[in-house]
């Protein structure tokens, strides 16, 4: 279901994922898509992180506790 929204030109332009999908830009889908999930969507995660594609909760909570690089 995608549908036309007025801010995916911005949206893209933010957008730090690197998965390729039909929800890229629409933020509210790739959002309810992931908690259906039961996942996170790329953009909560770093860089190096997002590119493992592992949208789990863990993995957010895994990094977040690691420490900031300086």
């Amino acid at each position: 279901m995608t549908t036309n929204c007025p801010n995916k030109a911005k949206n893209l332009a933010d957008c730090t994922c690197s998965y390729s999908c039909a929800k890229k830009g629409l933020c509210c889908e790739c959002v309810a898509h992931h908690r259906a999930k039961g996942q996170i969507p790329a953009c909560f995660f770093s860089k190096e992180a997002e590119a493992t594609y592992d949208r789990s909760i863990a993995a957010l909570c895994r990094e977040q506790a690691e420490p900031a690089p300086n």
